[in-house]
């Protein structure tokens, strides 16, 4: 039985991925077929549909909060004797000079900030011509390839099928020179712990020059702090998550995250973070004889000189913790003096990508504001961010308009207390925007994607309470409580992601068409769950396809 070193779930920050449950119990099951025998069109969907079998159901997933089992001890000796199984010794991925990533908030972006900047210096010169970077990151969004990259692409198909069924036949010829059933429970490791090993895999075969690798849950024990000596650490900013596992205060929390730090090397962290968190965090680097650099906003990120690829103020936090990494990456691997050093870390922070972060889409009628904000501080710093996209006109100064601009809220959240981020998104709009009606139209969904076919395979996921989805019994619970903040508001409930953009674009076209393109554009808002965003951008991209 694996023990409680718990993983991020397939697409949803908020559940927790072993496949086994405290008895041991069996929760998947793989008929195998090996890699020559399976059609080469149908390699990689057979790869995604192999790795679910990974995840965990809805009952283990249950059991395991309601133990309140915290992550421990065994949870890294176990992933090493996993990255055994496949090959690899930890000592083996100092090969990667890799940059570790730890934290509650942030920690995704200022992976994507730092892979952006370091793609910049390929071909750059120093000691050896820089050509690959490769980030590894968590949950995806669309596609699970997402969270395998090679200068800041996701693997193909063909890559990901390869490196997959590399992988996974390695742990069955495991298990079968053990003299085990390789299709027995705990031949295979968890869904997260497979798609760190297959990571590392990826990255040495193809001999990328760093790996940037962002923690799962926690750093102490998570799958992906079996890294010997990186070569550089960070952990973002810090608040209150995962409180089953991590601990319930800022100082236990940080403990965890701290957990990354390694002897003699530096380790970056906001100088933003809370008094209790920096004590923590130097009392663990001082244990630990790691460098501990307090990290501020950079001048000119702070006055928009450089003007960030990633929108929101937050942001500037990141992107200055990113600027900390990369340099201390390209001074230790020989970059240092590359003459035009400045000019290609400002192009990195400024043409990075991140989608579904307060990204800002639009189509004809409809501008799209999407962040998959999921925590307290993350919906509220959402609910910021939007309302610094709107135009408001403050009631202070002139009267409300009869007919308001139309403000849409698409919004989900099947794990955690969602009527409490809805309540704080609501309280955190009607605030900043001084309205205390900050959407006109809310509309709560589930997260499946289609109204026909349902989920894309990458978007499956087991760790749901089924009955709840089918009987809508979160959203119409949401419903009831927007009803009662806001009772202007017109409140209603779909199935799917799909309907809920239909309705978005029906009332676009059809209730709201002007001759003026500025006057008639619907604001919408979609927040709540990585999940939901994933699906949403699924829903607008297949709709582009076609």
């Amino acid at each position: 039985m694996e023990s409680a070193g718990y993983d991020i779930s397939p697409s949803s920050e908020s559940q927790l991925c072993d496949n086994s449950n405290s008895n041991g119990a069996d929760v998947c099951s793989e008929s195998t077929i090996s890699i020559s025998q399976r059609p080469a069109n149908n390699k990689s969907q057979d790869a995604v549909a192999s790795l679910n079998t990974l995840q965990s159901n809805f009952a283990v997933v249950v059991a395991i909060r309601e133990s309140r089992q915290k992550m421990n001890e065994q949870a890294i000796p176990e992933m090493i004797e996993w990255l055994k199984k496949v090959g690899y010794q930890p000592s083996d991925l100092n090969a990667l000079n890799t940059i570790h990533i730890a934290g509650t908030k942030g920690k995704g972006s200022t992976a994507a900030f730092t892979s952006s900047i370091l793609t910049q210096f390929i071909g750059s010169g120093g000691p050896r011509s820089l050509s690959k970077v490769g980030l590894f990151t968590s949950p995806h969004l669309r596609f699970v390839r997402e969270r395998i990259q090679i200068n800041g692409q996701p693997l193909s198909e063909d890559m990901f099928a390869k490196y997959f069924y590399e992988v996974w036949d390695r742990l069955e010829e495991a298990a079968t020179s053990a003299g085990e059933d390789p299709q027995a429970p705990g031949a295979k490791p968890a869904y997260f712990r497979f798609l760190t090993l297959m990571a590392f895999h990826t990255y040495m075969v193809e001999k990328v020059d760093t790996a940037i690798i962002e923690c799962g849950i926690g750093g102490a024990y998570d799958s992906t702090n079996v890294i010997d000596t990186p070569t550089v650490t960070c952990i973002t900013s810090l608040g209150i998550d995962h409180v089953g596992m991590l601990g319930s205060t800022i100082g236990e929390i940080a403990w965890h995250k701290a957990g990354i730090m390694k002897p003699g090397i530096k380790c970056f962290t906001p100088s933003s973070q809370v008094p209790e968190a920096k004590s923590v965090l130097e009392q663990v680097a001082q244990e630990r004889k790691s460098v501990l650099e307090y990290i501020d906003v950079d001048l000119a990120i702070a006055s928009n000189e450089t003007m960030l690829g990633l929108q929101a103020d937050f942001q500037k936090t990141n992107a200055s913790l990113a600027m900390a990494i990369a340099k201390e990456w390209l001074e230790k691997q020989g970059y240092a003096e590359v003459a035009d050093l400045e000019k290609r870390i400002r192009r990195g922070l400024e043409t990075v990508r991140w989608p579904g972060r307060c990204e800002t889409r639009r189509e004809p009628g409809i501008r799209w504001c999407i962040d998959g904000g999921h925590t307290m501080e993350s919906i509220e710093l959402a609910g910021k961010w939007f309302a610094s996209q709107l135009i408001v006109t403050s009631p202070a100064t002139a009267p409300r308009q009869s007919h308001p601009q139309p403000r849409f809220l698409i919004f989900n959240q099947q794990t955690r207390d969602s009527s409490a981020l809805a309540k704080a998104l609501y309280n955190t709009l009607s605030t900043a925007l001084q309205d205390p009606h900050p959407f006109t139209h809310a509309i709560f969904c589930t997260n499946t994607t289609f109204k026909e076919t349902g989920f894309r395979p990458d978007l499956v996921s087991v760790n749901t309470n089924a009955s709840d989805v089918e009987e809508l019994k979160v959203q119409n619970h949401l419903a009831e409580t927007w009803r009662q903040i806001d009772p202007a508001a017109h409140v209603g409930v779909v199935r799917t992601i799909e309907e809920a953009v239909t309705l978005v674009r029906d009332f676009a076209r059809t209730e709201h068409a002007s001759e003026n393109p500025e006057e008639s554009e619907v604001t919408a808002l979609v927040t709540g769950s990585l999940h939901l965003v994933g699906g949403f951008l699924e829903v607008l991209e297949s709709a582009a396809s076609r």
